[in-house]
């Protein structure tokens, strides 16, 4: 089962529903944020209620699985391999040594629900930047209540070079239009048993063939999900809920960036797959910030 954001054919906007092997079932919930603000008892009830009902007749898109005021945060550097890239790649080195082994986790906001990209549509990289890359990464889907409600596979596109030149610059290497995927499902939590041994795998394909390939599991976290939501609500109240991806274990080496056209897949064992096509600069993304609804009708005309 999955809890899924969709949009049936002929209708005039998303509904929210669970995803079966037989297609998708309607959930009694109007928005992903809405289902959010429920305790986890909760939200199980409705989706297993939903899980008995009839499939969603018609042609069917699952898209993003984020909207309204949900926000998408994120942690760096809770791998050791994340640490190892991030000393390669900046002058100030000593300082993602430090914030490895401290108390505090790096945490920091990512993009809003309605940047959020998924499956089959595109990322981007910055046309300012030279070192661009893909960090795929388990995303923790929370609730109002800070309980984990679910996963998701996350694509937390990055700039190595902006980040590299000077920390502060974090923002503008991490948020810009295309940096965020996620896969178009979430992954109810009662359903995996246990998040902290779960396969990583990012494939990058160029001209057809694999350009580059690596592997991590969640068991190499130096931080558990559990204590990273803490952090996210210690100071901070999310009435729709929010999503945590949880760090990269997979980095490729100093001498491999994106480029455009590269088709990139992040899979995670029981939880879900996303792939996108590179794009470049923010011409390509003038989409993404549609309010008239033709945002989530592209996903009938574009495919």
């Amino acid at each position: 089962m999955r809890i899924a954001r969709y949009l049936a054919r002929g209708r005039n906007g998303p509904e929210v529903g669970v995803e079966l092997s037989d297609g998708v079932r309607k959930l009694a919930a109007a928005t992903v944020g809405e289902l959010l603000s429920r305790p986890l008892a909760e939200i199980r009830a409705l989706a297993e209620e939903a899980a008995a009902g009839p499939v969603v007749a018609g042609d069917v898109a699952l898209l993003a699985p984020v909207d309204g005021r949900t926000e998408v945060w994120a942690a760096g550097v809770t791998y050791s391999r994340s640490r190892q890239a991030r000393m390669e790649e900046s002058d100030t080195a000593d300082i993602y040594d430090l914030v490895y082994d401290s108390e505090r986790p790096e945490l920091f906001f990512k993009c809003a629900a309605w940047r959020a990209v998924t499956d089959g549509e595109p990322i981007g990289i910055r046309a300012d930047s030279a070192l661009n890359v893909p960090e795929p990464e388990l995303a923790l889907v929370v609730n109002q209540h800070a309980e984990i409600v679910g996963y998701a596979a996350c694509d937390d596109v990055s700039s190595r070079s902006i980040e590299g030149a000077n920390p502060l610059y974090l923002p503008q290497a991490k948020i810009y239009a295309g940096a965020c995927a996620l896969s178009n499902g979430i992954r109810p939590v009662w359903e995996v048993a246990d998040a902290g041994a779960l396969d990583i795998e990012l494939t990058i394909e160029r001209a057809g063939r694999v350009a580059w390939h690596g592997r991590a599991s969640t068991s190499q976290l130096r931080r558990s999900p559990g204590e990273l939501t803490a952090y996210l609500f210690a100071a901070e109240q999310f009435p729709d809920g929010a999503v945590l991806s949880t760090g990269t274990g997979i980095v490729p080496e100093m001498d491999f960036s994106l480029q455009e056209g590269d088709r990139v897949t992040v899979s995670i064992d029981q939880v879900g797959t996303v792939t996108n096509v590179v794009a470049v600069g923010l011409g390509p993304f003038g989409w993404l910030a549609r309010s008239d609804g033709s945002r989530d009708q592209r996903v009938f005309t574009d495919r």
